[in-house]
């Protein structure tokens, strides 16, 4: 079937307006969101002091994974770009899965950037009783807290819906304003209220051990804080001149935030006053259980040092408590709706999501982002609860960066890169093995929630792309989703495991290997039949896709029997079982790069290319 062109050129509807400076601000708009005001808490309780550690390591891993992006993003800017390089690589199988698992997070991080919003709103607005507190955590309620933060939700789509030269311009004067608050934070906490004794007193720098500064990484808020450097590439067909500021914005987005993550945590930890917050002195693990203080640490950590210039100041975080997260949500808001358009563009969703208003923003995609992110409040009504599931869905999209700058070495090879890695034989890997690593350790409870959220969406495969491609006849696909959507759910309804498996006792399920066994085979019967009713082409891109399913029910098994899963007695303890995560991920790395392919939609651009672009290198030298 021959490729239509909208592939190439959709992006030409949209406006071209970003520059530079605009993308940067963009990306550190969404770094700097409820990550700075919540994560420092979370993170203490989790690892103690030695979570600053945390925070560099975090940030240098997604700087390897940014890295990778980078030449990829210059190469080729796209709107909703990490959604589609997948399928430029190969092909539509892969490509709909991981699609679909990085949509899953753009329209989550919204949701949960206004529960961030109204945590921090019910420190001064008692009277609506917008948050109480389940199983020691603080959740919004229903119906105040869960109604105001679809009224944020709805801002947001304002906001958007007025075009991208609009909104560039509004979120750099609110990230200037994100920029000097956290700064002026660290200052004031640092010089007026520090006490380095916190970090040597109560049991010493790691007073739960090693393991948790590697947890904490991926369960408490830290590589979610980092996830907002991706808003360049996501912007890169409305910018200016892409190919070299979509990777400069998104390098220099990462290292500022790296920087600032590390100072904040420093200044909260040293903070804290135990005797002022009612809690046991170097009772870490007590700090997220404080409901009154995980509405808003920063503020009742400044509050309880007693420092007049503080306490003033505590009050511009309250505001900064509705600001950066809002200033977060609607640039998510966006990111989210440009992954329902970039979907659309490569076929796995209708064209009515490819649709502009007046203002050259995809209007279908807008609604879709807003109503999704909307429901996300009735099972995860928690900055807490939902932070972990968005963190290890959205890396495990960024396992493809290195495998897309690999593969893409090899198929198209000639292509203009202003932006090109050094060592990438090195770096690639290393990217993959950065966001491998985070997916493990973000622990079993939170990654078999998205392997099956993840999975759940095939049938939408065969529904819309596998029908419309004509690879499968209706008669094939329909039914074939159908049955496929009611086994997957029932596995997960017997396994109790989803939604459930940090609360139920172990002894309340049925044998973990039954469970893994029923998900394994599912996947794999879907994929064969998918593979036998095909022709050629989705044969071709079925073939190219099993080490994608190799890694993630790998992962997920690995997980289950290590140092990070729900065994009291870990089968394979820490550090061994991180060793064998990353054996798990050199194979799946290199497996992934040897199935890449020219695929039609890449053959398009190749042929395509204007005069002068191919065979035209300007190369950028860079490592580490």
């Amino acid at each position: 079937m021959a490729i239509k062109p909208t592939f190439e050129e959709a992006d030409k509807n949209l406006g071209k307006s970003l520059s530079f400076w605009n993308l940067f601000f963009l990306s550190m708009g969404g770094i700097i969101g409820s990550g700075w005001l919540l994560a420092a808490l979370s993170a203490d309780s989790v690892a103690g002091p030695s979570v600053v550690i945390s925070w560099i390591i975090g940030g240098v891993l997604v700087l390897f994974i940014a890295l990778n992006y980078a030449e990829v993003s210059g190469m080729l800017p796209r709107s909703g770009a990490i959604v589609r390089y997948p399928h430029l690589t190969h092909g539509g199988y892969l490509g709909f899965i991981l699609g679909w698992a990085y949509l899953l997070t753009g329209v989550t991080v919204p949701a949960i950037e206004a529960e961030a919003v109204v945590s921090y709103a019910s420190t001064y607005l008692k009277g609506l009783d917008l948050v109480t507190t389940k199983a020691g955590v603080a959740i919004l309620t229903w119906p105040n807290g869960i109604l105001m933060a679809i009224v944020l939700m709805i801002f947001f789509f304002g906001l958007n819906y007025l075009g991208i030269y609009f909104l560039g311009k509004f979120n750099n004067i609110i990230t200037w304003w994100k920029f000097i608050i956290p700064i002026l934070t660290f200052i004031l906490l640092f010089a007026l209220s520090f006490h380095g004794s916190n970090f040597t007193a109560f049991g010493g720098f790691a007073p739960l051990g090693i393991k948790p500064i590697f947890s904490a990484i991926a369960t408490t808020g830290i590589i979610f804080s980092y996830l907002g450097f991706r808003q360049a590439l996501d912007y890169g067909g409305e910018a200016k001149n892409p190919q070299k500021d979509v990777p400069r914005a998104t390098i220099a987005s990462v290292v500022t935030g790296i920087i600032l993550y590390a100072l904040l945590q420093v200044s909260f930890t040293g903070g804290i006053v135990w005797s002022k917050l009612g809690i046991k002195p170097g009772a870490w693990a007590s700090l997220v259980n404080n409901t009154t203080l995980a509405a808003a640490p920063f503020y009742h950590i400044m509050k309880a040092a007693q420092v007049p210039l503080l306490v003033a100041f505590a009050v511009l975080l309250l505001i900064d408590g509705a600001i950066s997260p809002t200033g977060t949500g609607y640039i998510y808001l966006g990111s989210g709706t440009r992954t329902f358009y970039g979907m659309s563009i490569d076929g796995y969703l209708p064209k009515l999501f490819q649709k502009m208003n007046k203002f050259n923003i995809p209007i279908a995609s807008l609604i879709g982002t807003l109503i999704i992110g909307c429901i996300f409040f009735l099972p995860l009504p928690s900055w807490y609860q939902l932070v972990g599931f968005i963190s290890s869905a959205t890396v495990l999209t960024y396992t493809m960066g290195g495998v897309s700058l690999s593969v893409m070495r090899k198929t198209a090879p000639g292509l203009n890169r202003p932006f090109r890695l050094s060592a990438a034989g090195i770096l690639a890997p290393v990217g993959f093995l950065s966001a491998s690593l985070v997916v493990y350790w973000s622990g079993y409870s939170v990654l078999v929630n998205v392997i099956a959220a993840v999975f759940v969406s095939l049938p939408l495969f065969t529904w819309i792309f596998a029908v419309q491609r004509n690879w499968m006849k209706p008669a094939v696909a329909y039914p074939l989703g159908l049955v496929f959507l009611i086994a997957w759910i029932a596995t997960q309804v017997n396994g109790r495991w989803v939604l459930a498996a940090s609360t139920l006792p172990l002894k309340d399920h049925p044998a973990f290997l039954l469970y893994f066994a029923e998900m394994l085979v599912e996947l794999v019967v879907f994929s064969l039949v998918v593979w036998a009713s095909s022709g050629p082409e989705g044969k071709q891109a079925v073939n190219r896709s099993w080490w994608l399913i190799f890694f993630s029910m790998g992962t997920l098994f690995l997980s289950y029997y290590g140092g990070f899963g729900p065994l009291k007695t870990p089968v394979i303890a820490f550090p061994l079982d991180t060793v064998l995560a990353i054996v798990i991920g050199l194979i799946s790395y290199y497996w992934g790069v040897a199935s890449g392919y020219v695929t039609p939609e890449m053959q398009q651009i190749l042929d395509g290319e204007a005069p002068g672009q191919v065979g035209t290198e300007q190369p950028v030298v860079t490592g580490l």
